[in-house]
């Protein structure tokens, strides 16, 4: 299976991509492509990590002319603001799912891996394990949206709304990972769907709303539009995740105890990128951990 991996990145976590790429050269096996998703105005940047299996794709050539960037006045400069006729304006992590999901009509690959800037692997990994003959794994917290943030309902409410479908499931699953796996066909069928049903481009969609989870999305209409063809659930996250600061204390100490409990089966961590711990830590404990 051919795998298009897939990081959604910007300036600010520029090292921790780098860390991102220095350990997939170091454990990724099989055969992919890892694609870094930037905005224009960061691909200079990230064009130093590009290599035989690392390409940067400016965000000019998945986003519509009339969806563009600016510095937001708001921060003087230091952030900016996706600017539309047919939206409110939108935040740097809106844009990072948007090029996820225009992504799926760019390559041309059997998987599209989702990998967040601030994983990192610490085990090999060949993305064809995620096959079962046909069936591709698909994360999957049954009714976990209701014991997650609140945010996670306003998610699936907004991708039932474009998708044509109850805005509150029940179940309502949660589908978000910092690494997800997606079927190719199935997110560019996704994005077919979403402009046949409502009669305009995918991206005006999307960004009705700025509730958006492009996980949401995806999961949703894999179970209740295709009633989970070409997938199977599985609840086990493949990274272990520090997703809060009092998960654990910041200090060495801390995220030794934090490495002592990923799961046998778990091959990468991540350590969300406002939790204090220097790289050059999360870089040792990564790859000290004994292959399996």
């Amino acid at each position: 299976m051919k795998t298009a991996v897939m990081t959604s990145s910007y300036a600010g976590d520029f090292d921790r991509c780098a860390l991102l790429c220095e350990s997939m050269d170091r454990f990724m096996q099989g055969d992919w492509r890892h694609h870094i998703l930037v905005a224009r105005n960061d691909v200079a940047l990230f064009r130093t990590l590009e290599g035989p299996r690392r390409v940067v794709v400016s965000e000019a050539t998945l986003f519509p002319s009339w969806l563009r960037s600016f510095p937001d006045p708001l921060s003087l400069g230091r952030r900016r603001v996706w600017l539309s006729p047919f939206s409110a304006p939108l935040r740097g992590w809106h844009a990072q799912q948007l090029r996820r999901l225009a992504l799926a009509r760019h390559v041309e690959a059997d998987t599209l891996l989702s990998i967040d800037s601030d994983v990192v692997l610490v085990r090999p990994f060949d993305p064809a394990s995620l096959w079962d003959g046909n069936l591709l794994r698909m994360f999957r917290a049954d009714n976990g949206a209701i014991h997650a943030t609140p945010g996670h309902l306003d998610w699936l409410a907004h991708a039932g709304a474009i998708l044509g479908l109850p805005r509150r499931p029940d179940p309502a699953h949660d589908y978000i990972s910092n690494m997800v796996a997606w079927r190719v066909d199935t997110a560019r069928a996704l994005l077919d769907h979403l402009e046949t049903r409502t009669g305009k481009s995918w991206v005006r969609a999307v960004i009705s709303s700025r509730a958006i989870s492009e996980c949401m999305i995806y999961g949703r209409y894999v179970d209740e539009i295709l009633e989970g063809a070409g997938h199977y659930p599985d609840d086990r996250s493949l990274s272990h995740v520090i997703w809060f600061r009092e998960s654990f204390p910041q200090t060495p100490e801390g995220l030794d105890q934090f490495m002592r409990e990923l799961g046998p089966d778990q091959i990468a961590i991540g350590v969300q990128s406002f939790v204090d711990h220097p790289l050059s830590e999360i870089r040792r404990a990564a790859f000290s951990v004994t292959p399996q």
